[in-house]
């Protein structure tokens, strides 16, 4: 996708040693002083975060994460603490808090594993060891079940085809494929659907959604809203939509976490967090012109104090 345009990137003027004095300053004495950590952390790479780790540590003989820890509380120290991880590390803590204890948090496990690419699995499958001394692969399949957990293992073997060529015959074929697997037939054969969502690049799906609607007069998402339900619906909704624009479908996630009744911080930390190196300046584009309203706005009426003051640091 090649449009994708960051809001964090690398500080050009970067002094460690002048960071990590500040940022003691800062939790030193009566009250800590939030904006200063704020001006620091939102304005600096995930790699220059990790070298004020680092460097901390060796001054102070101190863990930055836990210091932070014993200053700063809720939401905003939540995020603070996401940010002193790599993303890929934030990100495989946070499918395994989704699958550890009662239940299983298969939002979590979705919105992680539907929209990674090859690379992105490879990663998240080695760090899971490394962080966990777990597998992932045998942790998903001890979490969920039936056509899910096929889909998420079929994901995890990162076979997507990522060039960006388009051959219309297997459009038109794969269109057939999943209407016999679906509208067409009685009951839904999901691994078709599964296999094709999986394994295809993003705009031979695209050509495939197109030769669908036209063979069917039913849009993807619409027979897919009739023919599933429950995690699986999700699972196909988010790899179809990351397929049309990623951006669009982080800026719907981020919309979702703010409607209702109370707001879900821990997807926005995620999503806010972990994209901002990559291409949150255009899920920041995508979401305007969804919802007319800038997603600065929308957090600005559902989050507050230091955590606001941080979200929007890191939007810019």
């Amino acid at each position: 996708m090649g449009n994708c345009q960051p809001t964090v990137f690398p500080y050009e003027d970067f002094d460690v040693v002048a960071d990590i004095k500040a940022i003691r300053k800062a939790c030193k004495g009566l009250g800590t002083d939030e904006q200063a950590i704020i001006d620091i952390l939102a304005n600096r790479s995930a790699a220059q975060r990790l070298e004020i780790k680092h460097a901390y540590f060796e001054k102070y003989d101190d863990e930055l994460v836990e210091v932070l820890k014993s200053e700063l509380s809720g939401n905003f120290e939540k995020a603070i603490i996401a940010m002193l991880d790599p993303p890929h590390v934030f990100a495989v803590k946070e499918l395994r808090k989704a699958m550890k204890g009662a239940g299983t948090d298969e939002d979590v496990l979705v919105e992680i594993l539907c929209t990674a690419t090859n690379a992105e699995i490879a990663t998240y499958r080695e760090t899971y060891t490394h962080v966990h001394d777990r597998d992932l692969e045998a942790d998903i399949e001890g979490d969920t079940s039936g056509d899910v957990r096929r889909l998420l293992t079929l994901l995890l073997q990162g076979n997507r085809d990522e060039s960006y060529e388009v051959d219309d015959a297997l459009a038109e074929q794969d269109a057939v494929s999943l209407f016999e697997a679906g509208e067409g037939c009685f009951g839904t054969d999901e691994s078709t659907f599964s296999f094709i969502l999986a394994t295809r690049n993003y705009l031979q799906l695209q050509a495939t959604f197109k030769a669908y609607e036209a063979l069917s007069g039913t849009e993807i998402l619409d027979a897919i809203d009739k023919e599933t339900s429950g995690t699986l619906k999700d699972c196909y909704i988010t790899l179809v939509r990351c397929a049309k624009n990623p951006q669009l479908y982080f800026a719907r996630k981020l919309n979702a976490a703010m409607k209702g009744a109370g707001t879900d911080e821990d997807t926005l930390i995620r999503i806010i967090v972990c994209r901002s190196e990559i291409d949150l300046d255009t899920i920041k584009d995508m979401y305007l012109e969804k919802y007319d309203v800038s997603l600065k706005d929308a957090i600005r009426s559902e989050c507050s104090g230091d955590f606001k003051r941080l979200l929007l640091a890191i939007l810019h």
